[in-house]
């Protein structure tokens, strides 16, 4: 599970003069989970792939632009849509940047284009409600609300998800984004970690943390960090090994639930101890299970529910 939109299929469309980039971006995009196709250009194509979750084209984004202006119907609808410039210098995400485009566009960095996200959110480098929907295997019930919502994310006022157990009614005012989930687990890692730190070492010190507990993989829900640490590909990785999203908490909110333990954030770069909080913070009842521990001086971990 991503933290961001699942994108599980991809149609790469370029020129035919542009085959071998198309190849190294599609290449770029393999995964396992993921089927990625190539498409000459010509009449028709972008109609033909429509029904991809994900259209990566490799052309003036003033041609994507035209050519899908009479397809678009809707952002909760639209496939994600990404054009790339012939020389691979950009990435830019036109359609559905929460809904899978910026993911596709970062993924495409790699194969060298830079992405050039603009959604109000990740400008700010702060996570959408729509990521969050994702880390949490959830789906969005009041869309129209997403707006009001993430322009609280991008002022630091959203703060954690609130959680309702029913059966109860709600009633709810139109800037109230509800998310509705199944399959919840019943415990959160909460981890930070050394810049460049390997997946590996962040995948062993929370599976020896939820060890040390009594619990394993299936007690978890996600994995919660804050977003001076949400971008580290060893923790990203780690995460998806382990099927588990991640919900990255602004320092607003990570101060309102800062845990008891000493932190080197706060005493090097004035955050609260990020592990503890974002447990504290994205657990059910907002408590601590287990305190935080560190591991090769490289990963912090603390388990919340």
């Amino acid at each position: 599970m991503s933290s961001e939109a699942r994108v599980d299929s991809v149609a790469v469309i370029s020129f035919e003069r542009g085959r071998s980039t198309a190849e190294q971006i599609a290449e770029a995009l393999d995964t396992d989970c993921r089927t990625v196709e190539i498409y000459p250009y010509g009449d028709g194509v972008f109609e033909r792939v429509w029904d991809y979750d994900g259209i990566v084209a490799l052309m003036a984004s003033g041609i994507v632009v035209r050519r899908i202006a009479p397809l678009l119907d809707g952002k909760w609808t639209d496939p994600a849509v990404v054009a790339v410039d012939a020389e691979r210098t950009w990435a830019i995400p036109l359609v559905g940047g929460h809904h899978g485009a910026n993911r596709l566009a970062r993924e495409i960095g790699s194969a060298g284009p830079v992405p050039a996200v603009t959604t109000a959110t990740d400008a700010a480098g702060k996570q959408g409600v729509e990521a969050r929907a994702a880390a949490l295997g959830a789906t969005i019930e009041t869309p129209d609300s997403t707006v009001a919502t993430n322009l609280a994310v991008r002022d630091g006022d959203l703060g954690p998800v609130e959680r309702l157990d029913g059966p109860r009614a709600v009633l709810v005012d139109g800037d109230v984004t509800v998310l509705r989930r199944t399959d919840a687990g019943e415990i959160v890692i909460g981890t930070g970690c050394r810049s460049g730190t390997d997946a590996g070492t962040c995948r062993q010190a929370w599976l020896d943390a939820l060890e040390a507990t009594d619990r394993d993989r299936s007690d978890v829900e996600f994995v919660a960090t804050g977003t001076l640490k949400s971008d580290e590909p060893g923790l990203r990785e780690a995460a998806a090994s382990l099927d588990l999203g991640v919900v990255a908490f602004e320092r607003e909110t990570l101060e309102r639930f800062e845990g008891p333990s000493d932190s080197r954030a706060r005493e090097l770069l004035d955050w609260p101890g990020i592990a503890e909080a974002s447990a504290i913070a994205g657990g059910r009842n907002h408590e601590l299970l287990a305190e935080k521990r560190t591991v090769e001086d490289s990963v912090t971990v603390a388990v919340g529910r």
